[in-house]
């Protein structure tokens, strides 16, 4: 079952159950797959789990920095409502590696494209990001990368 197949069918969970929240959030997840799909340049046939993602992680990433600006202007009812769609979206995102994992996995890929300097840093990012889609933050790889490799 792909990832849209299993969104669809936890959204008619949740009709069922009249869980209002999660279903608030799963329309807006299917708003969003029907966006994509119908915008310029793409195909109107079914999303890949690659672009699924994509979107899923966008969509968390948005709830996530809404709930931060709502706490610093002291709403946190809206904070909370943002923060419980992040964690609603985040259940269909892989699980983030752990910084142990993450290192192992960039070490693995910079020995795997002989990087030895800070200007092998845009081969290593290339491979890494996709390599490690959904699973971590295109920031802390970076972030990273440049630790590794100036060491």
């Amino acid at each position: 079952m792909s990832l849209v197949e299993k969104i669809e069918n936890d959204l008619k969970a949740a009709m069922k159950a009249r869980e209002k929240e999660r279903l608030e959030t799963l329309r807006s997840v299917k708003s969003a797959f029907m966006i994509a799909r119908t915008e310029k340049g793409a195909s109107h046939e079914v999303l890949t789990d690659d672009a699924v993602l994509k979107i899923l992680q966008k969509l968390a990433k948005q709830r996530r920095e809404s709930a931060e600006i709502y706490k610093s202007q002291n709403r946190g009812d809206l904070a909370d409502k943002e923060m419980s769609e992040a964690a609603v979206i985040e259940e269909y995102l892989p699980k983030p590696l752990t910084d142990e994992e993450l290192d192992a996995a960039l070490k693995s890929i910079i020995a795997e494209t002989g990087a030895s300097s800070m200007a092998d840093m845009g081969k290593v990012m290339g491979v890494a990001t996709r390599q490690l889609a959904g699973r971590a933050d295109g920031k802390t790889i970076s972030a990273r990368v440049k630790q590794l490799l100036s060491v």
